[in-house]
């Protein structure tokens, strides 16, 4: 296990946050596109030796110091039978209405059509230096709702926050699917599983309160201090309530956020942010000085005030993000937080 990540995650004072990026194996990455070149999507994330070789990619080449299980949040749909086919954007073969909810697979059936994320999440673990952390993820109930109905997170959701009724009911199904899938990627070696709700901030706080809480608190109860949350888009009356519990193992926050105020007075678990992904584009010159005003905010912090900090990004490393300015990165923050 990383020492820095464990310290975070226990709020054990240091000097030098963890770092690692959200979609840190990706098509911004020259080692990825290699080996996209001679294999599918699918294959990437479904034939463990290959998953495991793409996360290992920017472990070896950027020194994170956490790796993520190569794979994709909307597994869990097609495993519910909704199909699902990445051209190269994903597509799923149905979209969830009233009259097919109910033909949803079972969780008890579903589950098995995701043990191969067990195997790459364990093949993964072997591969890695015993100095690195890993975790998995699966993705928000709101989420996943989302992409059921809408086919794609794009826009206002219309249909999605339109169709509450059928939220509740895809729950039924989903939450104990995504438990069984929690547990599988524990059991292949993640030491934290994040669930991605990049969704999450189209809603109201209210909405989001009344209707999204409950099931994120379901999961959480089920593995205490095992589950970390990441949010796209929210605010602090979105996610402020649950802050207050302290089996999450922490939290993400995007780039919307002013994380190192937060850290002041965030109490629990890790805070995970928020550099703005689109700033990775700068030139040279201009990175490095848009690096050195967000890292002034943490340096006027101690320590102690940074103990929960995982450093990295506000959302995920977007496509033909420049590679050096990922590597300078973290050679950076490991220079100025030394």
């Amino acid at each position: 296990m990383n020492a820095r990540f464990q310290n975070a995650l226990k709020g054990i004072a240091q000097n030098t946050p963890p770092i690692w990026f959200m979609r840190q194996a990706g098509r911004y990455h020259q080692h990825y596109q290699k080996l996209r070149q001679a294999h599918s999507f699918m294959d990437l994330c479904k034939k463990p030796a290959l998953a495991c070789e793409v996360a290992l990619g920017p472990i070896e080449d950027f020194d994170f110091d956490v790796a993520i299980l190569f794979s994709d949040l909307l597994f869990p749909l097609e495993a519910m039978g909704m199909g699902l086919s990445y051209d190269p954007a994903p597509k799923l073969g149905m979209v969830l209405d009233d009259n097919n909810v109910q033909r949803l697979r079972s969780p008890e059936k579903a589950i098995h059509d995701l043990h191969f994320q067990k195997e790459a999440m364990a093949a993964t673990r072997k591969a890695l230096p015993q100095d690195k952390s890993l975790i998995g993820f699966v993705g928000g109930p709101w989420t996943l709702f989302a992409y059921a109905v809408e086919g794609e997170h794009k826009g206002h959701l219309l249909n999605a926050k339109t169709r509450l009724p059928l939220y509740e009911r895809f729950c039924e199904t989903l939450i104990p699917l995504l438990i069984a899938n929690i547990q599988l990627q524990l059991e292949g070696g993640a030491e934290v599983v994040m669930i991605f709700d990049t969704a999450a901030g189209e809603l109201s706080p209210l909405i989001f309160d009344s209707m999204v809480k409950k099931h994120l608190l379901a999961l959480v109860k089920r593995f205490p201090g095992k589950l970390g949350y990441y949010s796209k888009g929210t605010t602090p009356a979105h996610i402020a309530s649950l802050r207050g519990v302290t089996a999450f193992a922490g939290f993400g926050v995007d780039h919307r956020w002013d994380l190192a105020a937060e850290l002041k007075t965030h109490a629990h678990g890790f805070l995970q942010g928020n550099f703005d992904q689109a700033l990775l584009f700068l030139k040279p010159e201009e990175f490095k000085h848009a690096l050195e005003n967000y890292a002034e905010g943490f340096q006027n912090l101690s320590s102690v005030q940074r103990r929960a900090w995982v450093c990295g990004l506000g959302h995920g490393v977007l496509p033909a993000t420049p590679e050096d300015n990922v590597r300078h990165f973290v050679k950076y923050m490991r220079e100025v937080f030394r």
